[in-house]
């Protein structure tokens, strides 16, 4: 099961709409950066201990963030710092998945964000922090599961999420293209988040 944007836009927008609304598909997305570790896993993952080899697993979490890994046999375990995206009433929209980069790059940390399908992929997705000015970035691909954009992370942009309260998501409906859906992002736990999150990637470059 899917979830069409047209289906769930009502007055000024889909997030409304939700209310009650399942996320069955977004539980089920494979979509994922090259390091292998796949997002959308239910809540109830398992510990590192309970883990089985291959699957994901919850490795920490920092407030509103999660560290997921993936089990390996040689312990290097890739790690992505996770968030479910919720409305105002609770209901999961969308998913935000951070994962490290590698060094000399210009982005230092990149993100895989899902949203819903029939999102107006041309009108891309903007990405700011507290009142700060959003930066616009470009959809990958849908696939059943939603709309894929993959998004780089620059120091300075980092350094924005980590002094941050919340970063703003919008998106533009498809069957509404007058109409701007903002999906809120937490900010606290990043920093921490974050930071285990390089020391994952450091361990894994030993």
């Amino acid at each position: 099961m899917t979830l069409p944007l047209a289906r769930l836009v009502q007055g000024l927008g889909f997030i409304a709409a939700l209310s009650g609304a399942p996320l069955p598909a977004f539980a089920q997305t494979t979509a994922a950066p090259a390091d292998g570790v796949t997002i959308g896993v239910p809540d109830g993952i398992p510990d590192q201990a309970t883990a089985e080899m291959g699957k994901v697993y919850l490795a920490a979490s920092f407030d509103a963030w999660q560290q997921r890994c993936v089990k390996k046999p040689d312990g290097a375990d890739p790690c992505q710092l996770y968030q479910m995206l919720k409305d105002d009433t609770g209901n999961p929209v969308s998913e935000i998945s951070f994962f490290t980069l590698p060094d000399g790059a210009k982005a230092v940390m990149g993100a895989t964000v899902l949203a819903p399908l029939e999102t107006l992929l041309t009108a891309n997705l903007r990405i700011g922090v507290d009142a700060g000015t959003p930066k616009v970035y470009p959809f990958s691909y849908c696939n059943v599961n939603g709309c894929v954009a993959k998004v780089g992370f620059t120091a300075e942009d980092v350094a924005a999420l980590e002094a941050g309260t919340e970063a703003v998501m919008t998106v533009v409906p498809a069957a509404a293209p007058d109409k701007i859906v903002t999906v809120k992002v937490a900010l606290k736990g990043f920093t921490a988040g974050h930071k285990a999150l390089v020391e994952a990637a450091a361990k894994l470059k030993k």
